[in-house]
């Protein structure tokens, strides 16, 4: 059977305190950009891809589905949305935690490992995953407290990894933000068809009648 060529891709990456972009050809990046923004990633956003090359236009455009900041990953869902259906792209998501936990095992090697993150009131967005990458339990919201007790690997990533491990006494810590240029180190099983944001925790207010509004939750 003939091998299918891989598509170009826009990747989007706005979930987290950073913002960063990159254009993928023939499996290999060929530019991209990646910044420490905090706030401002509706400003940013745009020009970063008005930058790449033939202005990031490509088949197919991938963006981090969260959790994270409740306005970044709008921001970058927003962007993905509207780009795909101008082009007509295809269109993925993908966990912002999984492409941390793929960035630790280019830096750390294969191995187990736990990413955290910065969640909304205090809490971390926490998640075990295996040696390949993949996930190994479900995406929660804990306390500060609670992640460190329930933490199993010794190799811990995320803008938390350094705080987990003081709290936990041991481990080695990754301060590492998502950076859409790391998309090929992704697990193509990874990859959605939906482009839902992902819920890191319980949304905090309820509308009459105890029915809960669409929100992630998170750091705003």
């Amino acid at each position: 059977m003939e091998k299918r060529a891989a598509l170009d891709t826009l990747v989007i990456d706005a979930a987290t305190e950073a913002c960063s972009v990159a254009l993928i050809q023939g499996g290999a990046v060929i530019a991209g950009t990646w910044e420490v923004l905090g706030r401002g990633h509706a400003e940013a956003l745009v020009p970063m891809i008005a930058a790449l090359p033939g202005k990031g236009r490509a088949a197919r455009i991938a963006v981090a589905l969260g959790p994270g900041s409740f306005t970044g990953v709008r921001v970058g869902l927003a962007a993905a949305r509207a780009l795909a259906f101008a082009w007509g792209a295809t269109l993925v998501g993908y966990p912002t935690l999984a492409l941390i936990a793929a960035q630790a095992r280019a830096e750390a090697g294969a191995q187990a490992l736990t990413v955290a993150t910065t969640g909304g009131h205090g809490e971390w967005f926490v998640q075990e995953f295996d040696a390949g990458g993949l996930p190994a339990g479900p995406l929660a919201s804990l306390s500060p407290a609670v992640a460190a007790a329930s933490g199993r690997s010794d190799l811990v990533a995320g803008s938390q990894s350094q705080a987990l491990v003081e709290l936990r006494g041991r481990g080695v810590a990754l301060p590492l933000a998502s950076d859409a240029r790391a998309f090929t180190l992704l697990p193509p099983a990874l990859l959605s068809g939906s482009t839902e944001p992902l819920y890191g925790r319980a949304p905090d207010a309820k509308l009459p009648g105890g029915v809960s509004p669409p929100t992630m939750g998170a750091v705003r």
